[in-house]
């Protein structure tokens, strides 16, 4: 029997944006007239609006003089499920970004590509040209559903993965917004499709057997205010977490019958990242175990749950808007009743499951038809040419040459697929020629790490992330060799702000901006993403990065359990606990534990310019020497200059 749900609260006050979504008509207004205006920029309500078409207003704060106006610009992001991008798209966004952006591309943590700096006058043009060469930025952010994740290996001999790649597509069009206002703004009014949806998909958004379409003809699931927040879903295999399963509002894990043909899926609910400094109601949560679907009822369940959050979730407060807080509030139980009043019956237990392990899928393999996939790790996500680093040209001369497709990662990398082995050695010969490095030449500090764009486009950032991670991991990777642990890794992100784009809530070490200069420091995740970190330190100067760190790092070689698999430092610091590393860490006195081998080591540090820093790598890497080195001699010369 299945119960009822908890009827909604009384009507009230409604948040600022909510008013803008129902004024827009379904996305229309005030943004087809503020396109025309002269002015460089959109006003709010547009601004807001804009969103869900796939766009951000943006300032570069680097530009900024005193007096004058902003820097703006915008930002595009791509609705790409699975993180599929089709060679004719790929090189149509690389275009672009040289012609109308800042000339980068960038991978995002949900599989997409954006472009940063088009102007206003070509936001048209732009996003004109993706649809019309099979891309779309329709829903990319906004109110609704998100771009769906799946894992982006692309193995043919395993039915799992092509299940959950199909499904995320599916999806992924069953829950695209149904407003014409996206043709008519950005196509005048051309209905441009790149692929026809599943006929199931269709019929599936038109039934409403249990109040989960509302009485709108444009919007039959999300109706004219959309969701209260955004949504994000990911389709996976049992075992594979290479998509960060308990961070979605949704996760689906498709189980098979012994003869690999699709059953259903174990459901789970409530995970999600964003939160905010100094307000305690805000927090990260994981996601939890709903239940089991049958193939059949997957799409009413999804449904389902949408209607669910798109009736009882917070529509007055937008920081307490998200699903997990209408799931943490009710509890998981009270919630069930609420989905299975939309669905119409009662959900079945979840399958057991294998452990979930993190793969990136980095290097050379084969894909399970005689043709090889190839990861490619992109640091940081950004795409770009710099000296004789070359990635961009790369990309572009091998997508161009061999017409390959990608797929994207949710750690920022991309995979090449459906290479023919005759091809690869020529491929090979294009990376390195461009300087780009082998997965095995990666330090595996750099490849697990992870950064948010933030300074200076992203308007929610306090202080640096993309542009500061490199030079932290090299400090901590300089600190483990100090410390005699120079074969040790573990999961780095980074962010500039605590809405947690790059997923820090879920590293071993987690450095959240709060102020500028200034990180949160996470600890306590685990190396497959399955546990959650805790806050070690509320404010840590980053000129303090290694003073903080030191102890842990001690302690860590002393106790940690080494066996078959030696204990990460991120299940170590869960294991002994926040109140031993903090007592240690206080006791702690550096000279009774220094390296032997160079006694006495005093590490300086000097901040640079990033564009100082940016060219300082790139000469260190053409001179094969680490950047102290090259900035230690440069400096001597100074001075031994200014001395004479």
């Amino acid at each position: 029997m299945v119960n009822a749900p908890p009827q909604p609260t009384a009507s009230l006050k409604l948040s600022k944006l909510e008013g803008i979504k129902e004024r827009s008509h379904h996305l229309r207004y005030p943004l087809t007239t503020d396109l025309q205006t002269e002015t460089p920029y959109l006003q709010e309500e547009a601004i807001q609006i804009l969103k869900f078409h796939g766009s951000y207003q943006q300032d570069n704060r680097d530009h900024r003089l005193k007096g004058q106006q902003k820097d703006y610009q915008f930002m595009l992001r791509t609705r790409s499920p699975g993180g599929f991008i089709p060679p004719q798209l790929y090189l149509t966004l690389d275009q672009l970004s040289e012609t109308y952006g800042n000339q980068t591309l960038r991978t995002t943590t949900r599989q997409g590509f954006q472009i940063h700096g088009v102007l206003k006058q070509d936001l048209k043009t732009v996003i004109a040209t993706i649809i019309r060469n099979m891309g779309s930025t329709l829903g990319a952010c906004g109110d609704l559903n998100r771009n769906v994740m799946a894992p982006p290996v692309p193995y043919t001999h395993r039915p799992a993965y092509t299940y959950a790649q199909d499904y995320a597509n599916r999806i992924a069009d069953l829950l695209t917004p149904q407003t014409g206002a996206y043709y008519e703004i950005w196509l005048d009014g051309e209905k441009y499709l790149s692929a026809q949806e599943h006929p199931d998909v269709k019929a599936a958004r038109q039934r409403n057997l249990h109040r989960t379409n509302i009485d709108d003809a444009e919007e039959p699931i999300y109706g004219q205010h959309y969701l209260p927040r955004k949504f994000k879903i990911a389709v996976t295999v049992p075992g594979d977490n290479s998509i960060d399963l308990y961070t979605q509002d949704v996760g689906l894990v498709v189980i098979l019958d012994e003869q690999d043909q699709l059953q259903g899926f174990n459901v789970i609910v409530g995970g999600g990242m964003g939160r905010t400094h100094n307000k305690e109601e805000t927090f990260a949560r994981l996601a939890e175990p709903l239940g089991y679907v049958a193939k059949a009822d997957i799409y009413d369940l999804v449904k389902a749950i949408i209607a669910t959050q798109r009736d009882y979730g917070d529509r007055q407060q937008r920081r307490h808007a998200r699903m997990k807080y209408l799931i943490q509030d009710w509890g998981i139980d009270k919630f069930r009743r609420g989905v299975e009043q939309y669905f119409g019956q009662s959900l079945a237990p979840c399958h057991p499951l294998p452990d979930w392990k993190y793969q990136d899928y980095l290097g050379w393999h084969e894909q399970g038809d005689g043709q090889l996939f190839l990861g490619l790790s992109i640091e940081n996500g950004r795409i770009y040419d710099q000296g004789q680093f070359k990635l961009k040209s790369a990309l572009r001369q091998i997508v161009q040459q061999f017409d390959l497709p990608l797929r994207l990662t949710a750690n920022q990398n991309l995979i090449l697929y459906n290479i023919q082995p005759s091809d690869q050695a020529a491929i090979q010969i294009i990376l390195q020629g461009a300087e780009v490095q082998g997965v095995e030449a990666i330090d595996p500090l750099v490849r697990y790490a992870m950064a948010c764009p933030a300074l200076p486009t992203c308007g929610l950032a306090i202080t640096e992330s993309e542009r500061a991670l490199p030079g932290v991991v090299e400090r901590i990777r300089a600190l483990l060799n100090k410390l005699d642990l120079p074969d040790q890794h573990f999961v780095v992100r980074m962010t500039g702000c605590p809405n947690g784009c790059a997923r820090p809530y879920m590293a071993e070490l987690g450095l959240v901006g709060i102020k500028p200069g200034c990180y949160q420091l996470w600890l306590g995740g685990s190396p497959d993403q399955t546990r959650l970190a805790r806050t070690f330190m509320e404010v840590m100067d980053v000129q303090d990065l290694e003073a903080t760190l030191e102890p842990l790092l001690v302690l860590f070689k002393k106790n940690r359990h080494q066996g078959q698999t030696a204990e990460s430092f991120g299940d170590f610091c869960d294991r002994i606990g926040f109140a031993a590393l903090r007592q240690f860490s206080d006791t702690y006195d550096p000279k009774s534990h220094r390296d032997q081998a160079s006694p006495g080591r005093i590490r300086h540090r000097v901040n640079l310019r990033p564009q100082i820093y940016n060219r300082l790598k790139e000469t260190a890497t053409a001179q094969g020497k680490t950047l102290t080195d090259l900035a230690s001699d440069a400096i001597e010369y100074y001075l031994q200059n200014q001395s004479q």
